[in-house]
Order: structure tokens, then sequence, then C-alpha cells
């Protein structure tokens, strides 16, 4: 008997999200990341208009595609485990145990950002529902998404200017201190944003845990052709992205709390959006396209290495270009490392069946267990 083909979906989903954070991350990388939300302005006109692609197009759209994608893999890690006679519960436990040293090492070393830790403490409460119905999972996953729309606006809005002394430290430490200076600075700021992290982003990342798992036990996520993506292009891509751009627009050029509104509240219908779309050219790929899917298939290590480099070509103690460059060459730099890393990755995987951050977590996965 043969088995079924590999579903695609899983490795141009997780290509796209890769792209898509490292264009949000490097605005809080390569410029500050103390400013108002409520305020994102650019000195340019060209500063301007990236920000407003990057806050319509990505924020907190490509952050959804990597949730789903995790309660994705919570499902395939299911299946596995099944297959295999190994206990769940250890297997997830372990998991979750890595990922949250991951990202307390991430977020306090290179970007305080991270979302590991968020993900290790919201996925921890996705273990209790890992037995429940799609229907159930689809319809908490909605709810918990309109939860986050409601409660993130004023969250974010009301938060308190940072004292000009906070800003110009930054500014000192992110250009012309020390790698140890900046640590200090960076486990500080994550210390301090990431319980508001955990309430804002939080409830949106289990929201979206739920959705992924529910397409695993559907089969939606083997089936790139299912009726709901074609669905979820055609009702929510072109509203979505159009949202999304406006109350961009609007938060960066007219009154904030609209702006701010909308561009949270459509995030979500982008995102389904954007998922209708990734299934529709999840089909198989040229050679080309074929090996940046392989190298997607080492997202975690991916995703790391872009803080790692990036803060080291924006900060004081690399090439100290922190706020030194206009928002797209920003970008194109993000973008230039993110290639240059599933390069690297593919000449990794030539010779090892896991990336070396996969690696680190498998190992933490299956420690007390007899693989």
């Amino acid at each position: 008997m043969t088995a079924p083909p590999r579903a695609l979906m899983p490795d141009y989903l997780r290509l796209f999200a890769l792209l898509g954070i490292v264009v949000v991350n490097v605005q809080y990388i390569a410029f500050s990341a103390l400013g108002s939300f409520a305020d994102p302005s650019g000195e340019t006109a060209l500063d301007a208009i990236t920000l407003w692609l990057v806050n319509g197009l990505a924020l907190l759209k490509t952050y959804g595609l990597f949730s789903f994608m995790f309660g994705v893999g919570l499902g395939f890690l299911m299946r596995s485990t099944a297959r295999r006679g190994l206990p769940f519960g250890r297997v997830y436990r372990n998991r979750m145990i890595g990922l949250l040293i991951l990202g307390i090492a991430h977020g306090c070393l290179f970007f305080p950002g991270d979302i590991l830790t968020i993900y290790a403490v919201t996925g921890s409460i996705l273990y209790l529902f890992r037995d429940w119905p799609v229907r159930r999972l689809v319809r908490l996953g909605a709810g918990l998404l309109v939860v986050q729309a409601v409660i993130a606006p004023p969250l974010l809005l009301v938060a308190p200017e940072t004292p000009p002394d906070i800003v110009a430290m930054e500014r000192a430490i992110l250009t012309e201190g020390g790698f140890l200076e900046a640590v200090l600075f960076r486990s500080i700021g994550f210390a301090f944003v990431l319980p508001s992290f955990l309430v804002i982003q939080g409830i949106s990342a289990l929201g979206w845990f739920c959705l992924g798992l529910a397409a695993v036990k559907s089969g939606m996520i083997d089936d790139a052709v299912h009726p709901l993506w074609r669905r979820a292009r055609r009702w929510c891509l072109g509203p979505g992205v159009a949202l999304g751009l406006l109350g961009a627009a609007i938060w960066q050029s007219g009154p904030p709390v609209p702006g701010v509104v909308l561009t949270i509240v459509s995030a979500p219908v982008a995102t389904l959006g954007y998922l209708g779309l990734i299934a529709a050219v999840s089909r198989p790929p040229g050679p080309l396209m074929a090996q940046a899917l392989a190298a997607g298939g080492s997202s975690l290590s991916i995703y790391l290495s872009q803080s790692i480099v990036l803060s080291t070509i924006f900060s004081g103690y690399g090439l100290g270009l922190w706020s030194a460059v206009d928002r797209l060459t920003a970008v194109l730099v993000a973008l230039a490392v993110t290639g240059g890393l599933i390069g690297l990755l593919l000449i990794w995987r030539r010779y090892f069946r896991l990336g070396p951050m996969e690696w680190v977590l498998r190992r933490i996965t299956y420690a007390d267990l007899r693989t």
C-alpha cells in the first residue's frame, strides 16, 4: 500500500509566513521599538509609504499565519505520536518546554518581540482542546479572534509614552553599545512587554492555534482544493487587504483610533484570504521552488537566524546601521537575509536531516523517550 502524497500547503505556508514576518520584525530591529503605537510615521515620504504597506499588508497577518501553522503542527504531532505509539502528553510537554527555552533566549539576546515564548504559554492551553471536534475548535478559535479585536485597540492606544531618557538610552546602546549592553537592554524590554503581549497577542495566537488544529482534523490542510479555501480566497482576500490598507492609511495620516481599530479588526479577514491564496498556489513546484520549500521546512532555524543576523547588522556591535537607513532599505536587507538563510539551509540539509534549531527542539522534545 503506497503512502498518501505529502500535503504541499504547509510548506508554502511556512515559506510565505517567514517572508512576511521578517518584513514586520525588521521595523523593530532596525528602528526604535519604543515609539508610540498611535503614531506610525516615517521621516520621509518613502518611509511613510513603506510603513503603510507593511502595516496594511503584513502587520498581524503573518503573525496569524505562523499561529495557524502552530496549530497545524500540533495536529501533525498528534498523528506522529499515535503512529509511533508514543505518549503524546509527555512529547507535547517537552516540546513546549523547548519552545520556552528557545523563546526566552531569543527575546533576551536578540529580539524582545519574540513569539516563541507566547506560543509555549498559549500552546500549553491548546493541549486542553486537543480532543475537541472540529466545529467546537472553529467556534472557539473565531470567538478568541473576536475577543482580541475588541480588547487589543484600547490596550495599545492607552499605553503610556516612553520617557525621553529611555528612548535616548535605546539609541545610545543600539548605536554605540556592545553586545552585553544590548542584551541587558533587550532583556529588560522583553520582561516589560511580555505580559501585555501575552494578553494582546496570546489570545489571537490561541484562536489561530484552534483553527489550525481544526484544519488538520477536518483534512483541509491536506486538500489545497477544498471548497472552503476557495471561499476564503473569494470572500476574504480582497476585502481584507483593502480594509487593512485603508486602516493603515487612516492610522498613519488621520485620527489613530479608527485606523488602529480597522487595522486590527481586518487582520483576521486578510489572514483567511492569504490562507486561501496560499492554497491556490500550493501545487507541485518546479526545481527552484522545491528547494526553497525544503529549506522552509526548517522555519524555526530561519526565524531565529533572521533575528540573530539582522540584530548584528543593525546594532552598534555589528555593522551599526540602526536608524541609519530608510525603511525600504531595511525591508530589502531583511528579505535578502532571509533569502541567504534559505540558501544556507539548503546546503545544511544536504548533510543533515533537520535544521540546527529543529535538531535542538527535537532533542528536548524526545529527551526522556526512546525514539
